[in-house]
């Protein structure tokens, strides 16, 4: 397909990445001619340097023939006159705007024709979600959630002290008692899809599929001790923190705040009387230990450096602190975090491609698309969603008779509110609900692209 992406941001930069290794013909657009020539350097798109909210640039880039076009620049406005004034050329064309201001959320959804939207995400918002996620059940370093929250697809890591080291995979379910799969280790940086003789070892990013309610059974049977957080510690004032703390309060957790900008503060307090806001630098560690940091249960770092959140995090971890949240802006510095004690770290632009990517594939493929898309193993494989139906290849025959195509795995199937990690005598049926793990740069788009 034919796509136009309006900003060439962290966020702009992530879609263009996968959307990229999916085949599609990208054409960017920015007002920074330098950051339009880094994409082109490193990727294979267009660039276009100019307004992308005039009809003009809009023309040049192509909206009348393009399928697709994506505005994420970092202004609302821009992105919502953007998507207006192509949809305007292009009657035809879908529209995805990034939508972050708290206050334009019910408008924006409420007036979604008016504005000429198919969609909007707000990464920040999802961020938000996903620590909140694991701030409820921490233990895990990340969670990914299929078939309506019956199915997980959980990180654990493999320290010292683990039960998991030097244990072979044959192992495992003696040891955890319960039926789980490991769908995917991450070793120096490599994503390996494991057999039964795969030994664990130090420092491996083990992914296992489970059934949710087998979670609580896998943490104690590997003597991974958790407690419930109730104070949580945010270092920096920005979008993600009013998310995250409006989300905590919710949920019943003290929330106290620490932002540089005097300015800031004082906007946060009025906006979030419940939180306790301190006005003082995160990365000063007398900061940190003057407003408490011993005694909270989690420490979330959400400045806008990202050396400076891995700064107070690695602080954090000196301090012992139960639970540790990184947030990570560029996804270059994923590789120097999976090799550092950051605890859970999150990129608000890749949570957000796994549905603009699941959009995309919709669009390709109008049947059989992808229920919902993760991405593990830090961004080396995909976990991906599908629902069987009457079209689908090999229903009802044993998994042990089907030939996969490479580095593919059928790690879970659902059937009403029965789940079932397979065996080769598993099968699945119309109706059934299916993750797949695809790895090695394999795509599959609908579910009958796994087989050979």
């Amino acid at each position: 397909m034919k796509i136009l992406i309006a900003g060439c941001g962290k966020v702009g930069q992530a879609l263009a990445k996968e959307l990229c290794e999916d085949g599609h013909d990208l054409t960017m657009i920015d007002s920074n001619s330098a950051v339009l020539n880094a994409c082109v350097e490193r990727m294979d798109v267009m660039a276009l340097h100019g307004n992308c909210a005039t009809m003009s640039v809009l023309r040049q880039a192509g909206a009348e023939k393009a399928d697709l076009l994506i505005a994420c620049t970092g202004s609302d406005e821009l992105n919502l006159l953007c998507s207006m004034t192509a949809h305007g050329i292009n009657p035809e064309l879908h529209t995805i705007a990034r939508i972050r201001d708290p206050e334009y959320i019910e408008q924006t959804h409420t007036m979604r024709d008016v504005f000429a939207l198919s969609m909007t995400f707000n990464p920040e918002k999802e961020a938000a979600t996903e620590m909140t996620r694991l701030l409820l059940y921490p233990g895990f370093f990340k969670r990914d959630a299929f078939a309506k929250g019956k199915v997980e697809i959980v990180e654990l890591r493999v320290d010292a002290a683990s039960k998991l080291k030097n244990l072979p995979l044959s192992s495992l379910n003696a040891t955890v008692k319960c039926r789980v799969l490991v769908c995917a280790v991450l070793r120096d940086g490599e994503a390996i899809t494991p057999r039964g003789n795969f030994v664990l070892r130090e420092g491996d990013r083990v992914f296992v599929t489970a059934p949710s309610d087998s979670l609580a059974t896998l943490l104690k049977n590997l003597g991974i001790v958790t407690r419930k957080v109730k104070r949580v510690m945010i270092a920096g004032g920005g979008t993600i923190s009013y998310y995250l703390a409006e989300k905590l309060h919710r949920n019943h957790m003290e929330v106290q705040i620490i932002e540089s900008s005097p300015a800031r503060c004082v906007d946060l307090a009025s906006r979030l009387p419940f939180a306790t806001v301190i006005q003082g630098d995160a990365g000063d560690h007398g900061v940190l230990e003057t407003d408490g940091i011993a005694s909270c249960d989690a420490l979330v770092s959400l400045t806008g450096m990202d050396e400076l959140n891995m700064l107070i995090s690695l602080y954090a971890n000196s301090r012992k602190i139960p639970q540790i949240i990184t947030k990570l802006g560029r996804l270059e510095n994923s590789k120097i975090a999976n090799s550092l004690p950051l605890g859970s770290v999150i990129s608000p632009g890749k949570l957000c491609c796994s549905n603009i990517l699941r959009y995309v594939r919709a669009m390709q493929n109008q049947g059989g698309a992808a229920v919902t898309i993760h991405s593990i193993a830090g961004g080396n494989a995909e976990a991906i969603e599908f629902l069987v139906d009457e079209n689908t290849l090999h229903c009802g025959e044993p998994l042990k008779q089907l030939k996969l195509r490479k580095n593919v795995l059928l790690v879970s199937i659902t059937r009403g509110e029965e789940i079932m990690i397979p065996n080769g005598d598993s099968r699945f049926f119309s109706g059934d609900s299916v993750v797949v793990v695809v790895s090695g740069g394999e795509t599959v788009l609908q579910l009958n692209d796994i087989f050979e």
